[in-house]
């Protein structure tokens, strides 16, 4: 398996279950993967105006998806460290609202405010103990956590995807 250095660092760290966790949950937002476009990069060179393009009445647009995958990384933090409901930044919950304006400057906030929830949840993969791994929390394991993380970024990315070429003119 090709890894990163920051993936080798982490691999020679923490538990190995842990480490590949935190590795798919990396590649699947940021990272080389042989499927195509991980979610991050599926929003490089992003403008507003594409990011607010609907590829039907009452669709999501771009900036529906990347905003509701900012808070589902929130959500599955929660699960993981037990963290109190209501500290996420934005307003709307599964699909937060989005910005008044909707210009660059806030949609530059929006993507740091995914990176940064990108990072919290990574942080907070790494600090599992790895006998909780088959713990449930909630609904699901901590393990089906953990992998749900990164196919949740992996679908959007793909539905990213369509929505650009649907909405290309």
């Amino acid at each position: 398996m090709v890894r990163s250095n920051r993936s080798r660092a982490i691999a020679t760290a923490v538990d190995p279950r842990i480490a590949l966790l935190v590795d798919n949950l990396d590649r699947a937002y940021r990272g080389r993967s042989w499927h195509g476009t991980a979610l991050r990069g599926t929003l490089r060179g992003l403008t507003p105006e594409q990011a607010l393009l609907r590829p039907a009445p009452g669709r999501n647009c771009i900036w529906d998806l990347l905003l509701h995958a900012a808070y589902w990384k929130y959500v599955v933090r929660r699960k993981l460290t037990g963290e109190a409901r209501g500290s996420f930044p934005r307003d709307g919950a599964n699909f937060p609202h989005l910005p008044e304006p909707s210009d660059a400057a806030a949609l530059r906030a929006d993507l740091a405010l995914l990176d940064e929830q990108h990072s919290l949840l990574r942080d907070a993969m790494l600090a599992i103990d790895p006998a909780a791994l088959e713990t449930k929390r909630g609904s699901w394991r901590t393990v089906e956590y953990a992998l749900g993380a990164a196919a949740h970024d992996l679908y959007h990315a793909g539905q990213i995807n369509l929505v650009k070429r649907l909405t290309k003119g």
